[in-house]
């Protein structure tokens, strides 16, 4: 049958377990239904390796997701989200077993949200690690404007989060750096797979770091310059044998003179570089969200000769206005751009807010190559209040149509 170790960090006391609780040979511990009331009972499930059934892991899991996604929908506070424990319950449904993805970005990045906050404790992490990786490789190969428009888009919607759209819109970036780098494959994979999990170490509290409204304290600053450290050890408690990946993970922070060894160095500054331009693009409540523009020369300031042949690949791959992101047009227009275009500097776009300052119903395509519907200035997405339609975008834009 296959058993795996139950997430006891996350369970609540007092509230009834709904799976079976067995040692790792199947003896039963505990029945469904039972509670665990003390912590004493905790230390001494966990050493007795408390498991449940693979069936039982996959089902609860889903349950973990599906409770973590509508407490988004729902608006509530991200203290409360960050804390949540694992559900008392589970459905028949969680049990039906399927193709683990079958939806876009945003399934994907719900998934690996509640791998990511599950952290040491996550149920069946390898392999939900592997589907993601997976999913989202086969997106960016098939659509990679859909993909960054999707993601950049994720990234200005703070009913998201912020976690796991971090990740995920860093492992694109990093992706596809690499390739315009021509890096070897087993390289782009492990930058692609430690962009996924670099922050699982702190990625609850990465999410109600993005929402305070105060400075940070001496122990969040700590938080923040012990995590990598702690990722790489969580990866390693789960089982990761790539080395590659454990190494840029727990240097994803560091400059090269501080990283001790000197291997996997350009996929270390990749990653770093990916980091720091995703991070200066995403609001926080003490401060506006910077234009990709602006995050796309900041890469330069202060550049090595080494960093600076990165940052022009990676502002080469995403333009300097990237899908998903918004444009003033010289025409007094408010455009979204959707593909990127022949220069970095030349998206297309489609125009959603007509010159008077009215939204429009329906939305006009430009090439800003052309001088008539050049862009003047980058928007922040704090300054668009209109709500853009996927539906239309996939249909007026250039490139691959679903």
């Amino acid at each position: 049958m296959g058993y795996t170790l139950i997430p006891l960090d996350l369970l609540q006391l007092g509230k009834p377990l709904p799976v079976d609780v067995r040692t790792p040979d199947g003896r039963l511990l505990m029945r469904k239904g039972l509670c665990i009331t003390t912590e004493q009972q905790k230390e001494m499930l966990a050493a007795h390796k408390a498991s449940m059934a693979r069936s039982d892991a996959m089902a609860w899991r889903k349950s973990y997701e599906r409770m973590i996604r509508a407490m988004f929908r729902d608006g509530m506070d991200m203290q409360i989200i960050t804390l949540a424990p694992m559900p008392s319950e589970i459905r028949e449904s969680d049990y039906v077993q399927g193709r683990e993805v079958l939806g876009g970005w945003l399934d994907l990045l719900e998934i690996l949200r509640g791998l990511l906050y599950q952290g040491k404790a996550a149920i069946s992490p390898l392999e939900r690690l592997e589907t993601v990786e997976n999913k989202a490789l086969e997106l960016l190969q098939k659509d990679p404007d859909q993909c960054l428009f999707v993601l950049f888009q994720a990234l200005a919607d703070t009913s998201l989060g912020y976690c796991a759209t971090n990740a995920l819109l860093v492992g694109v970036v990093c992706h596809l750096t690499a390739q315009k780098m021509a890096l070897p494959e087993h390289a782009k994979q492990a930058l692609f797979r430690a962009a996924l999990t670099m922050n699982i170490g702190m990625a609850r509290d990465q999410d109600s770091l993005a929402r305070q409204s105060s400075m940070l304290v001496e122990a969040q600053r700590k938080l923040i310059h012990d995590h990598p450290q702690h990722s790489h050890d969580i990866l390693q408690g789960f089982g990761v044998a790539n080395e590659d990946q454990l190494d840029i993970v727990r240097w994803h922070h560091e400059h090269d003179e501080t990283c001790g060894q000197a291997r996997n160095l350009v996929p270390r500054r990749i990653l770093r570089l990916a980091d720091t331009f995703v991070a200066k693009m995403a609001a926080r409540k003490t401060r506006l969200a910077m234009s990709p523009l602006g995050a796309a020369h900041s890469l330069f300031t202060g550049a090595t000769q080494e960093t600076a042949s990165l940052s022009s690949a990676m502002t080469t791959v995403t333009g300097f206005y990237p899908p998903g992101t918004y444009v003033q047009l010289i025409n007094g227009e408010k455009a979204v751009a959707v593909a990127r275009g022949p220069k970095a500097n030349q998206p297309h776009v489609l125009s959603i807010v007509n010159a008077g300052g009215m939204p429009l119903s329906q939305y006009i395509y430009h090439d800003t190559a052309d001088p008539h519907f050049a862009i003047r200035a980058p928007l922040n997405a704090e300054k668009v209040k209109v709500k853009v339609s996927l539906e239309k975008v996939l249909k007026l834009r250039p490139g691959p149509k679903d």
